[in-house]
């Protein structure tokens, strides 16, 4: 039976690890920080590099991108917040499968459905109301392609005829977490993914949430890890302006920003201490201002959080 929100921190907490990733954020990072970046995070002892995927904003292409970090650096781990919708599911199949073996097992994977504004909707080439059904048909598939299969699939929004792909990835499984706070979004979670990463929710949200999600899953006759809840939390050193606090509260749910966005690296640390207390533990933190100095940056990040890694 899932566990509910009361049983939820005593019982998630046991044993866990706590890992904490560095994202560019969603300015992205050009070539020279991306070096400065990449060279930083192993020395410092964060988990992951993490990038994102916005196909009309300034930021890099996570594959590419992630590809050349993982060369630089054949011990870090490489995550990416990556558009799933409107993709063609072979390619991408073929694509992160072969980032994978490149890599060792290196790939971490957390799907969104994109953005609903444009230019970003256009972009992404099919409407906000079929990305839902999209990713449903998209993960089976895909788990079977990385398993191995020769797929046959005819779907409202996949067709495949005797398709399979190599080389496969190293992980095996090659995991997919989902984010999201809406209802349909935990629901998917628990039916289909193997973790859950939302962002721009309070530590009581995102305990709520995974018990919805285990709700699902227990409804779908699986299971998902304790430890495969994490939380994608953006920081700022200097408050918020009125442009950042008018867009993150259209997606606030009515909650208080600084409930969600820390401003100085001691609330970004008592926020990720929070989310410890109720069973998180897996975290990518990101600024919300490009750093003028990655390095700079990193060492500081170290000092305030990095201790809070098990």
């Amino acid at each position: 039976m899932p566990l509910t929100a009361a049983e939820g921190g005593k019982l998630y907490r046991e044993g866990m690890k706590v890992r904490i990733g560095i994202s560019a954020g969603p300015l992205g990072a050009g070539s020279a920080a991306l070096v400065d970046l990449v060279g930083g995070i192993g020395q410092h002892g964060f988990d992951s590099l993490w990038l994102s995927e916005l196909l009309t904003g300034p930021v890099l292409d996570p594959t590419v991108a992630l590809a050349w970090a993982g060369a630089q650096q054949p011990k870090l781990k490489l995550g990416t917040t990556m558009l799933l919708p409107g993709r063609n599911v072979v390619r991408l199949a073929k694509q992160l499968s072969t980032l994978d073996a490149l890599s060792n097992g290196r790939v971490l994977l957390v799907f969104v459905p994109g953005l609903a504004r444009e230019p970003e909707r256009s972009a992404i080439g099919l409407p906000p109301a079929r990305r839902g059904r999209f990713i449903d048909e998209a993960i089976p598939v895909l788990r079977r392609l990385w398993a191995g299969e020769t797929v046959t699939f005819a779907g409202e929004e996949l067709h495949l005829d005797g398709v399979s792909i190599n080389p496969l990835p190293v992980q095996q499984p090659l995991e997919m977490w989902l984010g999201g706070m809406v209802p349909a979004s935990l629901e998917r979670c628990g039916r289909l993914s193997d973790g859950w990463l939302p962002s721009l929710c309070t530590p009581e949200e995102a305990v709520a949430g995974r018990v919805v999600i285990n709700e699902a899953a227990d409804r779908a006759g699986r299971q998902i890890d304790p430890e495969h809840f994490g939380v994608s939390v953006g920081y700022s050193h200097q408050p918020l302006d009125e442009a950042a606090i008018r867009t993150i509260s259209a997606r606030s749910r009515g909650n208080d920003v600084a409930e969600m966005v820390p401003v100085g690296l001691p609330a970004l640390r008592k926020l990720l201490e929070r989310f410890i207390e109720v069973g998180f533990s897996k975290f990518v933190v990101r600024p919300m201002a490009h750093p003028s100095d990655w390095n700079e940056e990193l060492a500081q990040l170290a000092g305030a959080v990095g201790d809070l890694q098990t």
